[in-house]
């Protein structure tokens, strides 16, 4: 597995990779969980994929197994900000407000979102190497641009899953019972770099100039 970390605005440097992730998103997050969120026939793309955000992504012989999405909290695009103080200022009905506890705008922090692997993945050790390089990427990228801290509306069992590859991965907050999917989420935060054990660092290529993706079958 390798890892590769791009802006929104650089996504084709790298072929299809970004529009097999939305694929995957949708396959996860509405076909699996259920979500009720912007998509079509096969891709998964809401207000949140736009020119303020990064994304860190995972290939297996060539093809996306994994990823997530970053941006820092002064994102700003149209009436959108990020998706956690959107929440907290009641724009978006499926997160409770209060799962924010105050508004957070700082370049020092990122929200990241949207993390999946995909079910091919299927090892509980290839599952912990596709986390870490997907993880490692958000860091780089964040750090890269100034960042000290994660943020992420995440599953509470990411937080030990976290805590087990030396991430510093801490709990904020109430957890709360998404009614739509059954799981029960809470803010997470983490340093960058992470604390105790760190990571071996991702093998991304922000300025590769040729395709290095090949297509999903």
């Amino acid at each position: 597995m390798e890892n590769i970390t791009f802006a929104f605005t650089r996504s084709h440097t790298y072929g299809p990779a970004f529009f097999d992730f939305l694929a995957l998103r949708k396959r996860f997050f509405v076909d699996t969980l259920g979500w009720d969120i912007p998509h079509d026939a096969r891709y998964e793309m809401d207000q949140y994929d736009n020119p303020t955000a990064f994304y860190s992504l995972v290939l297996k012989d060539g093809v996306v197994v994994g990823g997530a999405r970053a941006q820092p909290t002064t994102a700003r695009w149209g009436d959108h900000t990020y998706m956690l103080r959107d929440a907290l200022r009641g724009k978006l009905c499926d997160i409770p407000p209060e799962v924010m506890g105050s508004d957070v705008v700082d370049q020092k922090v990122w929200e990241c979102t949207r993390l999946v692997i995909d079910d091919s993945v299927a090892t509980h050790s290839d599952r912990s190497t596709c986390l870490r390089l997907i993880v490692q990427g958000l860091i780089d990228t964040a750090a890269g641009q100034g960042a000290e801290q994660l943020m992420s509306l995440s599953p509470l069992a990411l937080l030990r899953a976290l805590r087990q590859l030396g991430f510093g991965a801490q709990r904020l907050g109430t957890p709360y019972l998404n009614d739509g999917d059954g799981r029960r989420y809470a803010v997470l935060t983490m340093p960058t770099p992470p604390t105790g054990q760190i990571a071996p660092a991702a093998t991304h290529r922000l300025h590769q100039p040729e395709v290095v993706h090949a297509p999903a079958v």
